[in-house]
């Protein structure tokens, strides 16, 4: 059997560039393996349960929630609730992966409370608020509402950047990801 894996971390508020530092990190890294969470929102059309989400009723997220079957998990204004199972996670780790956890900040505290040095958490911070508005924009997928709630949201994530074991600020995507993947391969061979 494989030397057990760890668990790496990825943060930042919407518009950071977490999704892109994701996407780069399994393509460099074969041993990283990205988590699949648990939701009860419905599929969308050409999601599979297990590959994009595993797409469980309320009902039983709230049974997994109540036996502790959840690492992290929130339930969001709309009422759709995601989380990480723990036991998906236990089971990569123990295959000796290494599992890229991309949640919000509360969890992220959670889980790196759980396990300690055997998780990595790193906290992806855009240059400042205005900048990371024109990200969102430019995106032309938010609404006015939108926006204003995930500026919001982003405000409130960026007070707990110092949580974090590494703080990496995304003003220039290369020089960001260069830092990423340092830090996660010095941590995967430690």
């Amino acid at each position: 059997m494989s030397k057990r894996g760890k668990i790496l971390i990825l943060v930042s508020p919407s518009g950071g560039g977490k999704s892109t530092m994701t996407k780069r990190l399994l393509r460099d890294f074969d041993k990283i393996k990205f988590s699949v969470s648990a939701t009860t929102r419905p599929p969308r059309k050409g999601e599979e349960d297990g590959v994009h989400y595993h797409f469980l009723t309320k009902e039983n997220f709230k049974q997994k929630v109540a036996d502790g079957d959840f690492l992290e998990w929130e339930e969001f204004y709309n009422g759709t609730m995601y989380g990480t199972l723990r036991s998906v996670v236990e089971n990569e780790l123990n295959k000796g992966y290494f599992i890229l956890l991309d949640i919000d900040v509360l969890g992220a505290k959670n889980v790196k409370e759980l396990y300690g040095d055997e998780a990595l958490a790193l906290f992806i911070k855009p240059p400042s608020l205005q900048v990371l508005k024109e990200r969102l924009i430019a995106r032309g997928t938010e609404s006015e509402e939108t926006l204003n709630t995930r500026i919001e949201r982003a405000e409130k994530e960026l007070e707990y950047a110092s949580d974090f074991d590494t703080v990496i600020v995304n003003d220039d995507l290369e020089t960001a990801y260069n830092q990423i993947k340092e830090t996660v391969s010095n941590f995967i061979n430690s």
